[in-house]
């Protein structure tokens, strides 16, 4: 086992593996409970959403540390299975079935796959400025801690301002505080295991205070209705759903605006997570990338196919990597754990988001640190690095943030006349992000 994950190569342990594994699945273990009712909203049965969730998040997790061996943790998305929910199926939205939309995710993630294999999506992400891509990480830690700050209720929507402080004295902030002072007295002392015990101790505290809920039922069923979504016959057209997709521009829009989401989400999330796991490069570049660009581009063609929304690698993986995760390792136990909790859903149920806030906090602070290395000096790299670590957080979208950075660096670069510092690819990628601003 060593020899296959390379953990002491690594200078890693199977303990750090294991709290790393452990620390992470907790951080995201809320997918869980979320995706199934995201999905029951777009018609999906909640048993089959369900058991689509677990089973895809295990199956990719799993692959991804066998065949990438890094500690990247994935399950369905949160924002795209918004949008399968809001844009794509329901009444007040586009009005597909559940497996039309299924469908389009399952296309989306076989044009990635061929970008993959075709090597271009590696080939972008080497085009990207060296501040860019610091900037990515850093901007990703600012939106991994808002996340965690949000779901604790300590920054809460305002009308007037936007954002605004919640009621410290509310169960929910109580826990969340908690969860941030275990946090970071723990980690300021070294502690080993530091966000997972966090993370177990504020959801012990949540308990008398009503906000870790209690299982009253477990589920043992499984349902697999959902498999083969994409191939299943579309109930309004009368037709298989993928062909459906495919004669119907207004979908392949829809194909075009969720590809770019997956394209560059994943390829942010990556960057923040190689940076705190120690396989980034002296020149800042990603090891061993084209195996980790092939799983998570697999993983979005199973999530259509599962029925589950296009499953992709998960920005809390940080928390693991900050936890002492090095290996593929940490991801047999994050896929085991999702695998189990298929059965016993409501357990996991009891981790709430102010329980996690402590973890996602600071790791978001961890990650803060690379800012030190990014030249500030000059305008024309600076810039887009800043518009890209304010971009990510405050637009709640790694993509968005990416496209600011993109397009920021270009005009800066064509106002100055040094068009020749510009690599084709980013050309292609500024120009994609241009279309995906005005149209989707």
């Amino acid at each position: 086992m060593d020899q296959f994950f390379k953990i002491s190569e690594r200078k890693s342990t199977v303990g750090n593996e294991v709290i790393g594994g452990l620390t992470t699945f907790l951080a995201m273990a809320y997918i869980i409970a979320v995706n199934p009712l995201m999905m029951s909203i777009a018609g999906i049965p909640f048993d089959a959403a369900l058991t689509s969730t677990c089973f895809g998040a295990a199956i990719m997790t799993i692959a991804m540390g066998i065949f990438a061996n890094r500690p990247l943790a994935l399950a369905s998305g949160m924002g795209i299975n918004a949008i399968v929910a809001y844009s794509l199926c329901g009444a007040t939205a586009l009005g597909v079935d559940w497996r039309v939309a299924m469908a389009v995710i399952f296309l989306e993630g076989v044009l990635i796959l061929v970008l993959v294999l075709c090597g271009l999506r590696k080939a972008i992400m080497d085009a990207i400025p060296v501040n860019v891509r610091r900037a990515i990480g850093i901007g990703i830690g600012l939106f991994v801690a808002f996340i965690g700050l949000k779901g604790g209720g300590i920054i809460v929507g305002n009308e007037a301002t936007i954002l605004t402080l919640g009621d410290l004295t509310s169960a929910q902030c109580i826990v969340a505080l908690v969860a941030i002072a275990l946090a970071v007295v723990l980690e300021t002392l070294k502690v080993k295991g530091t966000l997972l015990i966090s993370i177990v101790a504020a959801t012990i505290v949540g308990i008398p205070l009503g906000v870790t809920v209690m299982p009253t039922t477990m589920n043992f069923g499984l349902d697999f209705s959902a498999f083969a979504a994409p191939f299943q016959i579309d109930p309004q057209s009368n037709t298989v759903a993928i062909l459906q997709v495919v004669t119907t521009p207004a979908l392949l829009m829809f194909v075009f605006s969720l590809l770019m989401s997956d394209f560059f989400d994943t390829m942010g999330t990556v960057m923040g997570v190689a940076d705190r796991a120690d396989f980034v490069d002296k020149d800042g570049n990603i090891e061993d990338i084209q195996p980790i660009l092939m799983v998570d581009s697999a993983a979005a063609v199973l999530g259509g196919f599962f029925g589950a929304s296009s499953i992709t690698t998960y920005a809390e993986s940080t928390a693991g990597a900050v936890a002492g995760a090095r290996t593929g390792l940490s991801n047999v136990i994050i896929g085991v754990l999702f695998a189990v909790f298929a059965f016993f859903a409501p357990v996991i149920g009891m981790v709430s988001a102010p329980a996690t806030c402590g973890a996602l906090v600071v790791v978001g602070y961890l990650m803060m640190t690379g800012v030190g290395e990014i030249d500030w000096t000059s305008m024309d790299s600076a810039f887009p690095a800043f518009i890209t670590i304010m971009g990510i957080p405050l637009t709640y979208s790694i993509t968005d943030g990416i496209g600011f950075g993109f397009v920021s660096y270009v005009v800066i670069k064509v106002a100055q006349g040094k068009i020749g510092e510009i690599k084709p690819l980013m050309w292609v990628a500024t120009v994609a992000f241009f279309l995906m601003f005005i149209f989707a």
